[in-house]
């Protein structure tokens, strides 16, 4: 019988789960947790598909786990190296098709803001900004996104600035899965151990949950596969990740 979701692995399983086979994945700067499920999802996909990262490198095969996702141990044994304006060509020329991308917030559409907290004048947090995300989420078929708390402040009706378009057209946090339907978020399903009421309480904006559903709990494949990426549990430590 599988175990019970933590914070920690549901974001991390079920980003992976957004992984399709045949497909070319980013995972990109700060990126911790899309990275843990780049990596998860390698050992529990029967079919394989490219993972690309920040470091440059193209399905590569790490000597360990860097605690950063920019880390070059990351092109180690690489099948290529990318640039930069590599990854931003593959999303130009529609051939990218998955990344994962932070924000600080999210709007019910899907929109990003990494630009500024407050009015844009005179903000209460200058952010860092959207680098590569403002080209690669309109521009890539796909994009997902993670938060480590579910709240109003992150999850909002309306962004303090867009600072990216185009829309993710996945979310997931430590209660719940959202997906991308008829141009607004649409919640998929909700940790077992939360609710649709508290979602919804827990959320900014409005969203559709006509099909959402109780999220299936972990295989015990994906529990192995997580526990030999993190076996000290540093990574959960560090992500700090709690449902409420």
């Amino acid at each position: 019988m599988s175990a019970p979701w933590t914070g920690f692995s549901y974001i991390a399983i079920n980003l992976a789960r957004f992984i399709r086979p045949g497909e070319i994945t980013f995972s990109g700067v700060n990126s911790t947790l899309p990275m843990l499920a780049c990596l998860l999802a390698k050992k529990t996909l029967d079919e394989d598909f490219v993972y690309i990262n920040v470091a440059g490198g193209v399905d590569p095969e790490p000597s360990s786990i860097p605690l950063s996702s920019s880390d070059p141990v990351l092109a180690q044994h690489s099948a290529s190296i990318f640039a930069n304006e590599d990854f931003y060509d593959l999303c130009c020329r529609g051939r990218m098709d998955l990344t994962f991308l932070g924000a600080a917030q999210i709007d019910g559409q899907g929109c990003a803001n990494n630009s500024a907290i407050g009015d844009w004048h005179n903000p209460k947090v200058r952010l860092p900004g959207g680098g590569g995300g403002a080209v690669m989420l309109p521009t890539a078929l796909r994009s997902c996104t993670w938060r480590t708390e579910h709240s109003k402040r992150t999850l909002v009706n309306k962004l303090d600035f867009r600072t990216s378009w185009g829309g993710f057209h996945g979310v997931v946090t430590p209660i719940a899965t959202f997906i991308k339907r008829d141009g607004r978020l649409a919640l998929d399903s909700w940790h077992p151990e939360s609710s649709l009421e508290e979602v919804r309480q827990r959320t900014g904006f409005e969203f559709d949950a006509s099909t959402a559903h109780p999220t299936e709990l972990p295989t015990e494949r994906e529990l192995q596969a997580l526990a030999s990426l993190d076996p000290t549990g540093q990574f959960e430590r560090d992500a700090r990740v709690s449902l409420r």
